[in-house]
C-alpha cells in the first residue's frame, strides 16, 4: 500500500469510534472487563469484520490489507480513548509483528489469514519473572517449558506466539508457535491494577511447539513495534481524560460561576493540552519512523515510550484532582484512565530503561 494521508488516517480512526460508540464506549468497556476471558467480543467482531482492523498489517497475500503501522496507530488511538478491551495491540500487532518479523513462510500460509479475519486471536509470550529483558520460557528439542508472565489477552487468545530462550540462557532467543489448548499448556487469568488490560500468565509443561525460522534482532524490533504502537494508545487515553476534564468542569459550579471559568483551572488544562498535543507528535515520528524503516526507529521508539508514559501519568493524575472527590469513586471513568496510565508505564520495560535506548 502506498503512503496514507492524514485525512484517511482521521477516518480509519473516526470509523474505529463509531464503532466503539455503538457498543457502549466506556460502558461497553465496564460490562467486558467484568465477564468471562475481559474481552469485549462483540466490539472485536465488529472492528475484524467490519473495519478489518485484524488485518491491517497482513499482506494481500495472506487475504490482509497490506496496510502499515500508522493505520494501526489510527486504531489504537481512538480504542485508547474507550480503553477497550479488544486484542488490537495484542494479536493484530505484537503477534501478527512477529510473524512478519520472521518472515517464516510456512508459519505466515498456516496462520496470517485466520488472524486477518479475526477468526484467530494470538497472544506474544514474552517476559519472564524478571521482566521483558529475558523470557521465562526455555525450548529445548522442540518443547517449551517455563512461564511466560504478563500476557496481553491470553486467556482469550487461541494460539501463542512464544519467545524463549536455552537452558543455560547463552543461546539465542527463538520463536515458536503454539495452540492455547496444546497439551501442557496452562493459562491463569491475573489479577491487575488495570481492569481493562486482561493480562495472564501461561505455562508451560514440556509442551511441543512449531519452532518459527526468524532473524537475529527479533527481540530488539517487537520492543521497538511495542513501544511505538502503544504510545499511540497512551495518546487517545490522555486526550480524551483531558475532554472529560474540560467537559466536567464546564458543567460543574462553584460560587455562581463555572469551575472552568477559574483561571488556576484553565492553567492547569492548558499544560494538560500541550502535553497532550506534545505527546501525540512525538508518537507520530516514532510511528512514522517504524513505518519507514527508519534506523532511529528504535530511538524514536523508546523516547515515545519515555514521554507518553511520563506524560500519560501526569494529565490522569491532574483530571483526578480536577474532577474532585468524584474523581476517585470507582464509579466515574476517569479512574480507569489513571489506572491505565499507570500499568501502560510498566509494559514492554519501564520508561528508566527505555531511556538508556536513546540515542538520537
Amino acid at each position: 500500500m502506498g503512503s496514507v494521508t492524514s485525512e484517511e488516517l482521521r477516518a480509519l480512526g473516526d470509523a474505529v469510534r463509531d464503532v466503539c460508540r455503538r457498543r457502549g464506549g466506556t460502558a461497553g468497556t465496564r460490562t467486558a472487563m467484568a465477564g468471562a476471558g475481559r474481552r469485549h467480543t462483540p466490539l472485536w467482531e465488529d472492528l475484524a469484520g467490519g473495519i478489518g482492523v485484524a488485518g491491517l498489517l497482513v499482506p494481500e497475500a495472506y487475504d490482509g490489507l497490506g496496510a502499515s503501522v500508522q493505520e494501526s496507530a489510527a486504531v489504537l488511538e481512538a480504542l485508547g480513548e474507550v480503553l477497550a478491551p479488544v486484542p488490537v495491540l495484542s494479536s493484530a500487532v505484537l503477534a501478527t509483528g512477529a510473524l512478519l518479523a520472521a518472515g517464516d513462510e510456512a508459519a505466515a500460509t498456516e496462520l496470517l489469514p485466520r488472524l486477518a479475519s479475526g477468526e484467530l486471536s494470538a497472544s506474544l509470550c514474552w517476559a519472564g519473572p524478571h521482566g521483558w529483558d529475558h523470557p521465562g520460557v526455555v525450548a529445548e528439542a522442540g518443547l517449551l517449558s517455563g512461564t511466560a508472565d504478563y500476557v496481553l489477552d491470553g486467556e482469550t487468545a487461541e494460539v501463542f506466539l512464544v519467545l524463549a530462550g536455552t537452558p543455560d540462557g547463552a543461546g539465542p532467543i527463538t520463536l515458536h508457535h503454539i495452540a492455547a489448548d496444546a497439551p501442557g499448556v496452562t493459562v491463569t487469568a491475573q489479577p491487575v491494577l488495570d481492569p481493562t488490560r486482561p493480562l495472564a500468565r501461561v505455562h508451560f509443561a514440556s509442551a511441543p511447539a512449531q519452532a518459527v525460522p526468524a532473524p537475529d534482532g527479533l527481540v530488539e524490533h517487537l520492543r521497538t513495534l511495542a513501544w511505538a504502537l502503544l504510545s499511540a494508545e497512551q495518546t487517545g487515553g490522555a486526550a480524551r481524560a483531558l475532554e472529560m476534564t474540560v467537559e466536567h468542569t464546564l458543567a460543574r459550579t462553584q460560587f455562581g460561576r463555572s469551575l472552568a471559568s477559574f483561571q488556576a483551572l484553565k492553567h492547569a488544562m492548558a499544560d494538560m493540552y500541550v502535553l497532550v498535543e506534545t505527546m501525540r507528535s512525538c508518537s507520530a515520528a516514532a510511528v512514522a519512523a517504524v513505518a519507514a524503516g527508519d534506523r532511529q526507529a528504535p530511538a524514536l521508539a523508546a523516547a515515545a515510550h519515555v514521554y507518553c508514559s511520563e506524560n500519560y501519568r501526569t494529565v490522569t493524575g491532574q483530571a483526578i484532582q480536577l474532577h474532585g472527590g468524584i474523581g476517585i469513586t470507582a464509579e466515574h471513568d476517569i479512574g480507569l484512565y489513571f489506572k491505565r496510565a499507570q500499568a501502560d508505564a510498566q509494559l514492554f520495560g519501564p520508561p528508566h530503561r527505555a531511556a538508556a535506548l536513546i540515542e538520537l
